[in-house]
């Protein structure tokens, strides 16, 4: 199992960045893909026609997310945690994902740059 942790800087305020990854509609913006998110602690999300699943496990407002993101039935509990820091651009996002199965760690890290953050930074300009 590997973690991955890396700040990416969004040219957008902490609430709007906040809402890009809660809300239904505003995900469905800058994946141009079918999502299913709620902000309820234990509902289930699927993003990018079901490329990423798992459970939300916390939010706090404008400020973190938690979700516990699924790789198969034996893997343990892959969590990943946002933290969104107020920034003279915008706003900083810690990244910090752990447990990542050791086959699927260049991709999803990979992913967190090219995919999503990508998607997110472009959304944003």
């Amino acid at each position: 199992m590997k973690n991955f942790k890396k700040y990416y800087i969004l040219n957008a305020p902490p609430d709007e960045v906040y809402a890009a990854l809660t809300n239904p509609l505003s995900i469905k913006l800058w994946t141009n893909d079918e999502v299913v998110m709620s902000t309820e602690p234990g509902s289930e999300f699927s993003l990018f026609g079901d490329s990423i699943t798992g459970k939300n496990l916390e939010f706090e407002e404008n400020k973190k997310i938690v979700q516990q993101w699924y790789f198969g039935e034996d893997s343990l509990n892959s969590i990943v945690t946002i933290k969104l820091h107020p920034h003279k651009k915008g706003t900083s996002v810690e990244v910090n994902h752990i447990n990542i199965p050791d086959e699927a760690y260049e991709d999803i890290a990979e992913g967190w740059d090219d995919v999503y953050f990508g998607n997110l930074e472009y959304f944003f300009k």
